[in-house]
Order: C-alpha cells, then sequence, then structure tokens
C-alpha cells in the first residue's frame, strides 16, 4: 500500500519549512519500515521509488509548485526515472534523503535524488523526469514556471544525463511484443 501517512507527515513537515530556490536540496529524514523490505531484509527496489515520493513531492510543496497545482488544477506524473542501487538499507535503518530540481526542458522537469546511509555512503541515487499535466495533457514547464514567478532559463543538463536522454531517444515506444 502507497505510504500516505508518511506523505502527509512530510507535507506538513514541508510546510513549517522555508521557502526554497529552484536548485536548492530538499533534505528529509526516513526510516525502513518492515512495510518497506523485501524478501532478502533490505529495502526494496520497488518501494525505494516510492520512497523518492516522499522526498520529491515535500520538495514541490517549498517551491510553492504544489499551490499552483491546487490553484490550476493540475497534476503531477513520473514519465520516467534511471536508479543507480549501491548499498542496502536494512530494517529500521535510517536514512536521509537528498532531492532536488536539475533542469527542464520544453515537456518536463528534472530531478535529482539520493538516499544517503548514515555512516555517509551513498545507498542509491536516481533521476526523475517528471510533467504537469491537465485534462489535455502536458502543461508547458514555461508555463508552470511562470505561475510560480521564475522568467530564468533552465540550465543545461549535466553530460551524464544528456547521454540517458539521447538512449532514450532510440528505445521503441511501445515495445516489441516477444
Amino acid at each position: 500500500m502507497y505510504p500516505f501517512l508518511r506523505m502527509f507527515w512530510g507535507l506538513h513537515r514541508a510546510k513549517s519549512m522555508p521557502r526554497m530556490g529552484l536548485f536548492d536540496t530538499h533534505v528529509s529524514e526516513h526510516r525502513c519500515w518492515p512495510q518497506d523490505i523485501d524478501m532478502w531484509m533490505e529495502l526494496n527496489n520497488g518501494r525505494t521509488l516510492t520512497m523518492y515520493d516522499l522526498g520529491r513531492i515535500p520538495m514541490t510543496a517549498r517551491l510553492g509548485v504544489m499551490d499552483v497545482l491546487k490553484s490550476e488544477r493540475w497534476g503531477i506524473t513520473v514519465a520516467g526515472s534511471v536508479v543507480r542501487y549501491r548499498r542496502r538499507i536494512r530494517p529500521f535503518e535510517k536514512f536521509e534523503m537528498r532531492s532536488r530540481g536539475l533542469f527542464w526542458d520544453d515537456k518536463f522537469f528534472y530531478m535529482d535524488q539520493t538516499i544517503w546511509k548514515k555512516n555517509g555512503e551513498c545507498a542509491n541515487h536516481a533521476v526523475f523526469r517528471t510533467a504537469v499535466t491537465d485534462r489535455s495533457g502536458i502543461v508547458a514547464p514555461d508555463k508552470v514556471m511562470a505561475k510560480i514567478g521564475n522568467t530564468d532559463p533552465s540550465p543545461e543538463p549535466p553530460e551524464w544525463v544528456t547521454h540517458w536522454l539521447k538512449a532514450e531517444e532510440t528505445r521503441p515506444w511501445p515495445p516489441v511484443k516477444t
């Protein structure tokens, strides 16, 4: 089940935090609970993606995007991700999540997220391609940026993200049925 209570708690906490800039880092503390683990007694890889929601969505609240989503009756969705897993998170282990915006293009926003163990090791790293949506489809990022009062252009993406995006362009859609 989706961790709604944890999400609401994260949003509640975000409301009491100062507003942040587009490329500032939102830091949140989490714990791996028994419902988050798999049969190998570690944070499940799929649950890790859900845990990243618990950092990304409060971050958007601190950016002022949630207010715009509500007023415009827009939604937000994940359109792609790339994740690298390197260290296990064990049951009851506390960890820190760091979430920040990277850049945007004509359709999507890109966000960088990491999970850090208490000993300072990075457990995993993800980049998410997200979109703001309305009833007609994707809302242009420039329109969203104008609504939150940003007129600055997007920074350039990191080189490795550019390579990921170029690789994604070669990927067939829909996939070939096998």
